[in-house]
């Protein structure tokens, strides 16, 4: 039990790594596992995983989303500093960079998805995230020193612990091709069986579905219809799945897809069903807000895929840390794969 916390969500872990930890499982991912992901690197062969940042193009996958632009500092062609003394040559070249954070390919920070959870115990469920904590102010609002953003769990916790490790690659892709369909716990564990795939604790789990590739083919001007509803997807209503991901003990999830899971969370806003009251995605609920564990998204995977898929190979070792912004929750990101 923590001080912020009386009562923790069924199935998380919350207080495991002591009562004011903020970086979820990567506890797990320790100086033996980066030595495993060290093991992996054969041929010194790199490959990146990040989309170009102005990918996917327009606001298509997400309306709140847009593409980042750049302003020059000073001249559109350069600042020739001849202009400050008449012996230099030197011309230089610096803009203001504006973006998204969670625009193209990107980390979810444990600040991302939080609950209305009873954690007090009293009745009344209240704003909460991983761990317990809470954000006071209101999480992502303007505090009295003028600072916007998380005030815990931000996404400088995960670029403070730094992020190497051994990447494992499932390739859905692979078995069950173009065909936009929600990939059960059986049909996961048929991929895993069929590709002799392992993934033990510690380990950063990315998921080849083919759909940055897609995104990356429509170069800016994506089709709505291709970018949101092609490539199999994870079916986060199968609980069994969720199970996998806690019994696994995986410290990352990852996916060339906007989401991982089915849906989009604006998706929902005014749909009320009258049922039971629970997530609208609940593979981020159960990996962010239950078990401190990370999601990846529009991450490029495909030539990476295909080369292991050639040399009979699933591991490899992943270097991806986030940009280190106190606060956001969430940052763009330019990962490594080394084979």
């Amino acid at each position: 039990m923590s001080g912020r916390w009386t009562i923790r969500p069924e199935g998380s872990n919350w207080g495991d790594f002591g009562p004011d930890d903020e970086y979820g499982r990567l506890n797990l991912l320790t100086r033996e596992k980066v030595l495993q992901g060290i093991a992996e690197v054969k041929e010194g062969l790199t490959f990146c995983l990040s989309l170009p940042l102005n990918i996917p193009g327009g606001n298509v996958l997400n309306p709140l989303r847009h593409p980042p632009h750049l302003t020059a500092v000073r001249e559109e062609g350069g600042y020739p500093i001849v202009s400050e003394n008449p012996m230099h040559t030197d011309i230089i070249l610096d803009e203001m960079m504006h973006l998204y954070s969670q625009y193209s390919s990107q980390w979810d920070a444990l600040a991302h998805i939080g609950s209305r959870f009873d954690a007090n115990g009293d009745g009344e469920p209240e704003h909460v995230y991983y761990n317990g904590h809470s954000a006071v102010p209101e999480q992502g609002m303007e505090t009295d020193d003028g600072r916007v953003g998380a005030q815990a769990l931000g996404i400088e916790k995960t670029a403070e612990f730094g992020l190497q490790g051994r990447g494992v690659l499932i390739d859905l892709y692979h078995h069950y091709g173009d065909e936009r369909q929600h990939i059960t716990f059986d049909q996961l564990m048929h991929v895993i069986e069929a590709d002799n795939v392992v993934v033990e604790q510690g380990d950063m789990v990315c998921l080849h579905t083919g759909s940055a590739h897609k995104i990356l083919e429509m170069q800016g001007t994506p089709e709505p219809q291709t970018a949101r509803f092609s490539c199999p997807i994870i079916d986060s209503t199968d609980k069994r799945t969720l199970q996998w991901v806690t019994e696994t003990g995986l410290v990352a999830l990852i996916a060339d897809h906007q989401s991982i899971e089915p849906g989009n969370i604006y998706n929902f806003i005014g749909d009320d069903d009258g049922g039971t009251p629970g997530p609208a995605l609940p593979l981020h609920e159960h990996c962010i807000f239950k078990l401190g564990v990370h999601l990846g998204e529009l991450w490029y995977l495909t030539e990476l895929a295909t080369w292991l898929r050639e040399h009979g190979r699933n591991r490899f070792l992943l270097t991806a840390p986030p940009l280190r912004m106190p606060g956001a929750a969430g940052s763009p990101v330019t990962p490594i794969a080394t084979v």
